[in-house]
């Protein structure tokens, strides 16, 4: 099966309306290499070995949640990543906040990992917040190292955990809006020193699951959607996109 790059960002458009996305974002067909499409790769990073595998793949678009270029460029290098797809005359769609923030996209996915069930929107619509059967952090901890990876770390909240909230990715300045919204527990993939000592300090829990972990599982989302949306087109997962951090 062939299509056009435009039929597929047609489609990532409709799963993820680009006025979802922040202000400051960059989203949307980043990279045109002017190609027909007859295999995807689908990624949460867009990194030199994820290109050498789509490449490898014979695939001439990767879609991903990290956008490729971010800030402006002023300046371009052979090795830099937008080069080398060029070089391998592969296009890009990157679908960030936009992806976060829609119905089925990265925290709702995130949500239905943690079960957390009759979920809101919060944090500028990217989070959620919803109600779990009774628990602890420490058991939320639990389940992000065994469905996310890694390096999972938390503070306990001081009673009962039945109301959860969860940002993905860099979601740890949230703490007090999830608090002021009644959660006893932040699920994010990010956070600092000052916010695990306020978490402590006010008694809400807070599990930090790694910015990859918490996000990652979207790029299996894309793929099916995109399968369902295309069939007979080739989708695959990239191998080669993984945590950049190693855990001891």
């Amino acid at each position: 099966m062939t299509v056009t790059v435009q039929e597929i960002l047609a489609e990532m458009r409709r799963i993820a309306p680009p006025e979802l996305a922040q202000s400051w974002d960059n989203v949307g067909l980043l990279v045109d290499a002017g190609r027909p499409v007859t295999a995807v790769l689908t990624a949460l990073d867009i990194t030199p070995p994820v290109v050498e595998e789509a490449a490898a793949l014979g695939c001439e678009l990767i879609v991903a949640h990290h956008p490729v270029i971010f800030q402006p460029l002023k300046t371009i290098a052979a090795n830099d990543v937008p080069a080398l797809l060029l070089r391998h005359g592969i296009s890009a769609i990157c679908m960030h906040t936009n992806l976060d923030a829609a119905e089925g996209g990265v925290n709702d996915t995130l949500a239905d990992i943690l079960g957390i069930r009759d979920t809101a929107v919060f944090a500028d619509g990217c989070g959620r917040i919803g109600t779990v059967d009774e628990t602890t952090a420490a058991h939320l901890a639990q389940l992000c190292q065994t469905t996310l990876g890694p390096g999972v770390h938390y503070v306990e909240a001081d009673h009962p955990v039945t109301r959860v909230a969860e940002v993905s990715g860099a979601g740890g300045s949230y703490w007090q809006e999830a608090l002021d919204l009644g959660a006893d527990c932040l699920v994010t993939g990010e956070a600092n020193h000052h916010a695990a000592c306020d978490a402590r300090r006010c008694g809400i829990g807070l599990v930090v699951a790694g910015h990859w972990g918490t996000e990652h599982p979207i790029a299996a989302v894309l793929k099916s959607r995109m399968m369902r949306a295309f069939p007979g087109l080739k989708v695959d997962t990239a191998d080669t996109d993984r945590d950049p951090y190693t855990y001891l």
